[in-house]
């Protein structure tokens, strides 16, 4: 059973009379040889410690050792102005909070990186509180995101410093957004227009983080992230149909990737990371490792 695109899905989902998540359950069971028992309890106790890391994120200290990032995700969280809704407040600092557990060394479920782990567990957490979505139905959704990422990763790439951070947090928005139409009943065309969406919204985006520490200016994409996700979605529920198919998007994000200067993929030598004062930044970080040793 060989999976390289979404029309390979849909043959699969036709061929099964199942939906994708069935198809990725069993894709699983044939490639690693476990029951479906254990698919099943793998994927919750990824989701278990999705929502963890969510959970520490916007309960505990959160200060990074380099001290750039410093419980940021609270202050969104608590923060009195609402510029939309306090359901979309609560996912972008759900996300934030994922970030810094990350930089705190906590852990996390990289899905599909660690410089990108916010945007999933913050988007089936709101998920799960704003429509009432269950523990059992949230593995589906993730078993869904999943089958995103799995043709990301054999056609283009999720690596920052082979795709920047389109590759990382455009990624995990194309599965976030795939996971949210599922969840609220869409079908497989309108799942595959929202991965589209969301990979064509973070199209070229860089990867250039200060100090080299996935900190700045990653918890704040992560953020943007979430918002892609949902906005993606929302397009795609509304009945628009994306003009190109998600295997050709895909295939597009891994030429914009080739054609990216490596200045821009992870290497902290361009954008951001190449600013005076993310220079000064890495210097006094480099020190204050230097006399620690």
């Amino acid at each position: 059973m060989e999976i390289n695109s979404f029309e390979d899905i849909l043959r699969y989902s036709e061929q099964m009379n199942a939906t994708i998540p069935e198809v990725m359950i069993e894709y699983e069971i044939r490639k690693t040889g476990k029951s479906r028992e254990q698919v099943i309890e793998g994927v919750r106790k990824i989701l278990n410690v999705m929502i963890e890391s969510v959970n520490n994120g916007l309960a505990r200290d959160v200060k990074s050792p380099s001290g750039l990032l410093n419980n940021f995700a609270k202050k969104v969280y608590n923060a009195k102005v609402n510029v939309l809704t306090v359901n979309f407040q609560k996912a972008i600092a759900r996300a934030m909070a994922v970030s810094e557990v990350n930089a705190c060394m906590g852990r996390i479920a990289a899905a599909p990186t660690a410089g990108s782990s916010g945007i999933i567990p913050a988007v089936i957490t709101t998920m799960m509180e704003e429509h009432g979505i269950d523990e059992d139905r949230a593995i589906e959704g993730l078993l869904v995101a999943s089958a995103i990422g799995l043709l990301i990763v054999k056609n283009a790439s999720v690596a920052g410093s082979e795709a920047g951070c389109m590759g990382e947090t455009g990624s995990a928005a194309a599965m976030g957004a795939s996971a949210i139409v599922y969840l609220l009943g869409g079908n497989n065309k309108q799942i595959e227009s929202a991965a589209c969406f969301a990979i064509e919204g973070a199209m070229g985006l860089v990867c250039d983080p200060i100090a080299g520490l996935v900190e700045i200016p990653c918890i704040f994409r992560n953020a943007i992230g979430v918002a892609n996700a949902f906005t993606s979605a929302q397009i795609a529920l509304s009945g628009v149909e994306s003009i190109i198919p998600l295997d050709e998007v895909i295939l597009a994000m891994n030429e914009v990737a080739e054609l990216m200067s490596p200045k821009l993929k992870e290497t902290a030598q361009g954008g951001l990371a190449n600013t005076k004062t993310a220079r000064e930044i890495q210097r006094r970080f480099i020190y204050q490792i230097d006399i620690g040793k």
